[in-house]
């Protein structure tokens, strides 16, 4: 099963949101009276978000919504709390890694919610303290991820149930992962309190040069062409049946975006660092962002076949039980937006 916090939360809140899905969402309808859509947007203050970060502050997703769309943000440390806010009706989308993704969708037997778009492929890496150089120097220490059941924590467990190591959604075990908030992973392992992180850009490149860690595990190594979804744009199926046509203008924004970080990486570096320090209050270092960039593809393609592997992943280490994703994606949306736009679609 999934993070079992979440767990009860999803439970108690998974009838609410399918009641929604028969109608407009409680915030689109409330918005409509008074002339115009609302959409509650989702994101997190990470560089595998950069085209959120982008998006939102460049001002392309207000342009490709128009006047009679009202975007509203959120930002969240990790998926799981995306996905708890999610079902609790309190955003209508967000960008989110891929197995909160499948949580989700899983929980709602298949109902909740759609992905519509990519956003990063890769940033994330296994980063430990010296003298750890093999998996099995990794037995007996303490290793954190973001949170229970995102999408490193699924990478973490995997990786070392391939290596003989065993874990548990508590601590225990060969190894203890431990949950914690990036940036107080920042300061556990700069203290010796931990002895390694598996956790996304820019965090992984920040233990490196800021507290001396070197890289065991670059994720991009475990994937055919260095190429699996770090961050998708997920949708509930109740905002996306009522506005279609905003969703595809949201998704038009997402693609320019997108253009322009891959057209201008300096410029793009300073939006994302700038939109980093008013969601957290403090700026990256410039060495940070350039080092860490270069780990990332920023593309609206979702990377599905990475997803669904990451889904077997979850059931192997027992964080989530047979799930069928036939219908998870839903990429006529953000077709039709690179359509118009003259690029080609993406197939799943």
């Amino acid at each position: 099963m999934i993070n079992t916090r979440l767990a009860v939360v999803l439970s108690s809140l998974v009838g609410a949101l399918l009641l929604a899905a028969t109608g407009c969402s409680s915030g689109a309808a409330q918005a409509e009276g008074t002339g115009g859509v609302e959409l509650r947007l989702g994101y997190f203050p990470n560089l595998t978000h950069a085209g959120a970060i982008v998006g939102v502050d460049r001002g392309f997703f207000a342009e490709a919504l128009g006047t009679n769309v009202r975007l509203s943000t959120r930002s969240f440390n990790a998926g799981p709390a995306a996905t708890e806010a999610f079902f609790a009706g309190e955003i209508d989308a967000t960008f989110i890694g891929p197995n909160p993704t499948i949580n989700g969708f899983a929980k709602s037997k298949g109902q909740a919610l759609r992905v519509i778009s990519g956003a990063t492929s890769g940033g994330a890496a296994l980063v430990v303290r010296a003298g750890i150089s093999t998996p099995e120097d990794l037995r007996g220490k303490k290793v954190a991820t973001p949170q229970l059941g995102n999408t490193q924590d699924v990478a973490l467990r995997y990786w070392l149930k391939q290596h003989g190591l065993r874990t548990d959604t508590k601590g225990g075990g060969d190894v203890a992962i431990l949950p914690q908030e990036n940036s107080q992973t920042l300061q556990t392992f700069g203290s010796g309190q931990i002895d390694g992180a598996w956790v996304p850009e820019p965090w992984a490149t920040r233990l490196v040069q800021e507290a001396k860690g070197t890289i065991l595990v670059d994720e991009a190594t475990l994937w055919p062409g260095g190429r699996f979804v770090t961050t998708n744009l997920i949708v509930s199926t109740a905002f996306l049946t009522a506005h279609p046509d905003v969703v595809q203008r949201l998704l038009t924004g997402l693609v320019k975006a997108t253009d322009w970080i891959n057209a201008n990486p300096a410029d793009a570096q300073k939006v994302v660092n700038a939109g980093i320090e008013k969601l957290t209050g403090k700026p990256l270092k410039d060495a940070t962002i350039a080092a860490a960039w270069k780990n990332l593809t920023f593309t609206v393609d979702p990377i599905a076949a990475s997803l669904r592997e990451s889904a077997t992943h979850a059931q192997a280490v027992g964080l989530l039980e047979p799930v069928d994703l036939t219908t998870l994606y839903d990429l006529a949306p953000l077709n039709r937006a690179l359509t118009a736009a003259g690029k080609p679609e993406i197939k799943e």
